[in-house]
């Protein structure tokens, strides 16, 4: 299905009936990211929503910019189609879109789930840098890839953001990125989308007025302390409205590494700000 805003065309799914879930993928990747979470969300009574991030997927290239601020409006768009309020759930670059588009519009959204998300500014860990080798892998492949707009290097970074066992959905999931993003301007989108710095969801984290989930792998190679970032980010929330899950094992894309664990901290989540 395709939403028509200003600029272009937004492609998403749904699946379910009940509460409305978006799910929000990070930079180069797409909606597919989400099937097997998606899948679950709605097998426990969610209507389940996943969104192509403007010129990712199926969604049109040629936006005048590719900010957080920019996928916030995105998602709240999808919300008022579908009509919301919804849940937001927001990996890496989408997790700070989510928080801006809580904080913009409280009224149709009622949590957020970031997935080791970029929300804040980045601080390069310069000691880690060197006695962390995750970590320095991991740096140096992002900012290989935002910098030579190099599909290679960014296949490299998912590599290695998958640590241990890869899923059984792995090798296809690659394959059909490597098709996707070889088309014309998409590289160049996920190099805007990789420069441009998170200041736009930190400066709004105060202003959420909803439940947040932040869930965090334990071996997420774009932190030196995975759990610290998590930390953090919680910290710049109003006093109570966070809480943070670690996900044992798993790198920079634990829903598509460990969906079952991923869907039950979620739902758990959920359940217990039903019950408040």
């Amino acid at each position: 299905m395709m939403l028509n805003i200003d600029g272009g065309q937004l492609a998403y799914d749904v699946i379910g009936e009940g509460p409305l879930i978006v799910l929000a993928h990070g930079m180069g990747d797409n909606r597919s990211a989400f099937a097997e979470l998606a899948d679950r969300l709605a097998a426990s009574g969610y209507r389940v929503a996943s969104l192509d991030q403007r010129g990712h997927g199926e969604s049109s290239t040629g936006w005048a910019s590719y900010t957080r601020t920019d996928a916030a409006g995105d998602l709240l768009a999808l919300v008022r189609h579908l009509g919301g309020p919804a849940v937001l759930v927001g990996h890496s670059f989408a997790g700070g879109a989510a928080t801006i588009a809580a904080a913009q519009e409280p009224g149709l959204v009622t949590a957020v789930v970031e997935i080791s998300p970029f929300t804040r500014a980045q601080k390069m860990d310069a000691g880690a840098l060197f006695s962390n080798a995750r970590y320095r892998t991991g740096m140096t492949l992002l900012m290989g890839t935002g910098l030579l707009r190099s599909l290679g290097l960014w296949k490299r970074y998912l590599d290695h953001a998958y640590p241990g066992t890869k899923p059984a959905s792995y090798a296809g999931r690659i394959a059909g990125l490597d098709a996707d993003l070889r088309r014309p301007g998409r590289m160049a989108v996920v190099a805007k989308m990789g420069m441009s710095a998170p200041t736009d969801a930190g400066a709004r984290l105060a202003d959420l007025r909803c439940p947040a989930l932040v869930i965090e792998g334990t071996l997420d190679p774009d932190w030196s302390d995975p759990r610290a970032e998590a930390e953090g980010i919680i910290a710049a929330m109003p006093a109570g409205l966070g809480r943070i899950e670690m996900i044992e094992g798993a790198g920079h894309y634990a829903h598509a590494q460990f969906p079952d664990q991923v869907a039950d901290a979620i739902l758990r989540f959920l359940k217990d700000g039903d019950r408040d």
